[in-house]
């Protein structure tokens, strides 16, 4: 994560947040943030939520809806949310946001490993 300008931090159990500011090397050729450097954004927050419990969990599937361009410069923050958490499996709910406007929205299933 450092490497992109990164940080984060669990909130809690099955909640974690990932943030940065988006910088000219995360600009597509439209000169908006990459849509690959926002989804890293959501899955790091999605990796730190999912492995909050103490047990190694690894994605199964993840889906991503982009919603607005950001631009360099701006802050942006990944919030992840367990949604559902059983023994094997559990989904999570990752918006990411500029301030208070949602810019994607990122949904992922991990395997829990026992």
């Amino acid at each position: 994560m450092s490497t992109l300008g990164l940080e984060g931090e669990i909130l809690g159990p099955g909640r974690a947040r990932v943030w940065g500011v988006v910088r000219p090397e995360h600009l597509n050729l439209h000169g908006t943030a990459h849509g690959g450097f926002l989804y890293t954004l959501a899955d790091a927050a999605f990796a730190l939520a999912s492995n909050s419990h103490g047990v190694r969990a690894v994605a199964l599937s993840t889906r991503m809806e982009y919603f607005r361009p950001v631009q360099a410069g701006e802050p942006v923050e990944a919030i992840a949310e367990e949604i559902h958490r059983g023994n094997r499996t559990a989904l999570y709910q990752v918006e990411v946001r500029r301030g208070e406007e949602l810019v994607a929205l990122f949904t992922g299933w991990v395997y829990r490993f026992s």
